[in-house]
């Protein structure tokens, strides 16, 4: 193929991956925003919950923990239906279910009834995240993959920075509507979005490449190429005892369990942390919360866009999460400090959530097919265990120590141990 030849086909590429992006990207990443300020918000009900429904903080952290273990038991069964019906009927059988769960936590009065829910929640949003890193796989190639995962994890942060605010402003301004607390308010209001998100899914999401209206098909068959080319490096395991065995997939779910801490401890207690500041009012620590995930989402794009162009992504890992452990110190230290305390939670915010997209190059440049769909949910669902113990230990540590100090030093290891098991994995099986 002559060099001119050569140049137009890459600019057919080009232009088919900037279609891909645009009519995709800002599903997932509605579809991700809405799963995380689930995750957000319950950290802010936390605020007024607790003293209206005279719950403890070791009750809390196990209600919030209790998410993941529902997650965990039904995440690799959802993602292995997913890949067998597709991922548009699929994801937006998730979005809705757990869209009606989240709207019943504004009639939780009991412990027991928050317990309930949490888990219910978790089961309703099983596979969400390993199905849309697995979509992905379906769409673009490692080679391109790293930007648009961290594009599409960029929700994350976005949805701290217009969850907080808004929770913060909903439980001002509807406390005492009609005889709810400013909590409940909060919990119905935000499940819309995702009931609606669902509808969106079924409509406009397609599910191969082969089924893109938007793309002509000398686009199609370019993209199938570099898929298809893609796909020979990646490994598949023949048996359910080889998958089992495989090393390589204990190793990444330890990594990542490690990256979920962190992330969960930022998650379900940043808003704690600002109030342990010194601040008061609901809305102004959601304006004060939202400042870390603005920064993350500056730091996110600058590490996704290096580690494609320079195909490397053991560093582009370790060091973000070396960064966020040495900040969430910092920030426990100062934590009396305004200023201080939300400086250092910016730079926590910016390593942490930066490893947390990067990490699934990882998986995904080394696994394919089946195995793709069983391994992504395997490591998603074995790490979000961390989402358990996260906000459990925090929450009991706070509870016999009067501070939530302790808790984040040891987050602070944890996350160290993880960065120095990136190393066990050999650069030659993930630096494409």
């Amino acid at each position: 193929m002559t060099t001119l030849n050569l140049t137009a086909a890459a600019g057919v590429r080009d232009t088919a991956y900037r279609k891909i992006a645009w009519r995709l990207m800002p599903i997932l990443m509605l579809c991700y925003l809405c799963a995380y300020l689930d995750r957000v918000n319950v950290g802010f009900a936390k605020l007024q919950m607790m003293d209206d429904l005279a719950l403890s903080e070791t009750v809390y952290g196990l209600g919030a923990g209790i998410f993941f273990i529902g997650y965990f038991f039904f995440e690799v069964p959802s993602n292995l239906i997913l890949h067998r019906v597709g991922a548009r009927r699929w994801i937006a059988r998730i979005m809705i279910t757990w869209g009606l769960i989240s709207g019943l936590f504004a009639l939780v009065e009991t412990a027991w009834q928050f317990y309930l829910l949490r888990f219910l929640l978790g089961v309703a949003e099983a596979g969400l995240a390993p199905g849309l890193l697995l979509y992905l796989t379906y769409w673009f190639p490692a080679a391109r993959r790293a930007r648009m995962t961290v594009l599409w994890f960029i929700a994350i942060p976005l949805s701290g920075m217009i969850g907080g605010p808004i929770s913060g402003w909903i439980m001002e301004r509807f406390a005492g509507v009609h005889g709810w607390a400013g909590w409940q308010w909060m919990f119905a209001l935000e499940a819309v979005p995702t009931l609606l998100m669902g509808l969106v899914v079924l409509m406009a999401l397609k599910d191969r490449v082969e089924d893109a209206p938007w793309l002509d098909e000398h686009q199609k068959r370019l993209v199938r190429a570099d898929l298809d080319a893609d796909d020979q490096h990646k490994h598949q395991h023949g048996t359910i005892a080889a998958f089992i065995s495989d090393r390589r997939l204990w190793l990444l779910a330890l990594i990542y369990f490690c990256v979920v801490m962190g992330q969960y401890a930022l998650t379900f207690w940043l808003p704690t942390l600002v109030r342990n500041a010194g601040i008061r009012e609901p809305l102004q620590i959601g304006l004060l919360s939202s400042l870390p995930y603005l920064c993350a989402i500056v730091a996110m794009i600058l590490a996704g866009r290096s580690g494609d162009r320079h195909r490397e992504r053991r560093w582009h890992l370790a060091i973000p999460m070396l960064a966020g452990a040495a900040a969430l110190l910092l920030a426990t230290q100062f934590g009396h400090y305004v200023a201080l305390s939300v400086a250092f939670l910016c730079l926590a915010a910016a390593g942490i959530l930066s490893a947390s997209s990067l990490f699934w190059m990882l998986p995904t440049n080394l696994l394919g097919g089946v195995s793709a769909a069983a391994g992504i949910a395997a490591v998603n669902c074995f790490a979000n265990l961390a989402g358990f113990f996260s906000p459990y230990l925090i929450g009991g540590i706070s509870s016999i120590t009067g501070s939530p100090a302790w808790g984040m030093y040891l987050i602070t290891l944890v996350l160290l141990a993880g960065s120095l098991l990136v190393f066990r994995i050999p650069a030659a099986q993930v630096n494409r």
